[in-house]
């Protein structure tokens, strides 16, 4: 993987942190485990049973798909995602590594992933966009997702209010699995697109299914984002040892910290702003997939060098119970440079003649040492091109190593079943309000 990225684990170790480290020992023994996890991950590659797996070799797909985000490009300013969870965390991810800043890139609609049912902000997101000029894509695995139907029940009436019925094939389209859904039966109903989603991929690992129409419509190559991924998979599936699949390693490290050093969180600290939306993702892949039976680590996401100004003073000085994972990208050289008549001040002349660029990869690196200074593990991903194949590297890297993190704790990284319990009691609340709303 060094074209794409490499992960530097040395700082995750004892001979380097001290005590807060893993010692080898341990790291062997959790390595060896992690290697009977990767036979059963190839086991199940090759028999195609785990879509997540076998997803990044795929293209069939995406010509449908192609096709809904070429017209909603063409005839769109604005292009509403809605979804909640998997279905929307990781396609706001991918939008965000194309789309860094406030304004589209050339050709592309604004994209608002509205994956909340905030009324406050699904009414602005509505009064800030022309009914005619709107594309919708409603997305979710089950096709029954509350918080979806809801999003698409009130986004379809608000268009056929403005437009009316007729309109609607043409501006909105849904996600779901391929049976009788209540999200497929509305998509009937008004003889809306379909496309399909696999009913065996889960909604956290499906970033490059239901992320793949958003990465389009942002202007990202989603054939390039499968194809990092397919070399990440056969990377750590065919590698001939543990000690050579980063995802193993990784794995080793996030289940060997907690059992030796009582490790309870796992801080994913990326270097880039067009990242932040991967930190999120990756804090519900990680909670959601090993939070069970009472173990799991707890996902934090940050940002740097933002949250040096607002977690660092703990991280350094409050419990030693975190992992730290920082992902670089080299700035050095870009952005602004910084004045040659401010930088002759006295409390600026570090500055002179850096650029914003040489600024941010100084404060990833001078965080990174500052942690284990103080004793913290910490691995470092170096990216040394952020495109949209090493994205798609990135995120099945992080899959993999969920995957292989779950089968050695002895979990099921694809459900979550006590997610299910606040769900049903929400439909109990909806069913008992009164008619003037208001929870009982």
């Amino acid at each position: 993987m060094s074209e794409v990225f490499t992960q530097d684990v040395a700082g995750c170790f004892a001979d380097a942190v001290g005590p807060g480290g893993l010692s080898t020992t341990a790291f062997a023994r959790h390595l060896g485990i992690a290697g009977g996890a990767l036979t059963r991950l190839r086991t199940a590659r090759d028999a195609r049973r785990l879509p997540f797996l076998t997803l990044p070799e795929r293209r069939d797909d995406l010509d449908a798909m192609a096709g809904l985000a070429a017209r909603y490009r063409d005839a769109f300013d604005d292009v509403l995602v809605l979804g909640t969870g998997g279905s929307a965390l990781g396609g706001r991810a991918l939008a965000e590594m194309a789309q860094p800043g406030p304004v589209p890139v050339t050709g592309a609609p604004r994209l608002h992933v509205l994956d909340n049912v905030d009324p406050a902000r699904v009414d602005a997101v509505l009064a800030a966009c022309a009914p005619a000029r709107t594309g919708v894509l409603a997305i979710s695995k089950s096709g029954g997702t509350v918080e979806t139907l809801c999003q698409t029940g009130i986004v379809l009436d608000w268009l056929r209010e403005a437009l009316g019925e007729a309109a609607l094939p043409g501006r909105a389209a849904v996600m779901t699995e391929a049976a009788d859904t209540p999200l497929g039966r509305v998509a009937g109903r008004f003889d809306l697109p379909v496309l399909g989603h696999d009913p065996d991929l889960g909604g956290r690992f499906s970033v490059l299914a239901t992320g793949a129409v958003p990465a389009m419509l942002a202007g990202l190559d989603a054939s390039a984002l499968r194809a990092g991924a397919a070399e990440v998979t056969h990377a750590v599936l065919d590698a001939g040892e543990p000690a050579k699949a980063a995802a193993a390693v990784g794995a080793a490290i996030q289940v060997g910290l907690p059992a030796e050093r009582g490790v309870a969180e796992t801080v994913f600290m990326p270097y880039s702003d067009r990242l932040a939306g991967v930190a999120r993702w990756f804090r519900q892949l990680w909670a959601e997939s090993l939070g069970k039976d009472g173990g799991g680590t707890t996902p934090i996401d940050a940002l740097g060098a933002v949250d040096q100004h607002s977690q660092l003073q703990l991280y350094l000085a409050g419990p030693a119970n975190k992992l730290y994972t920082l992902v670089r990208v080299p700035a050095a050289g870009t952005g602004g440079r910084m004045p040659a008549d401010l930088a002759a001040d006295p409390g600026l002349t570090h500055l002179g003649g850096r650029t914003m660029g040489d600024l941010l990869d100084a404060e990833a690196a001078a965080t990174a040492e500052s942690l284990m200074q103080h004793g913290r593990p910490v691995r470092q991903f170096h990216v040394p091109r952020l495109d949209a194949y090493a994205l798609g590297a990135l995120l099945q890297h992080f899959m993999l190593e969920t995957a292989v993190a779950a089968d050695m704790l002895g979990v099921n990284a694809f459900d979550q079943p006590a997610v299910e319990d606040g769900k049903r009691r929400a439909k109990s609340y909806l069913t008992a309000m009164g008619s003037g709303g208001g929870v009982p």
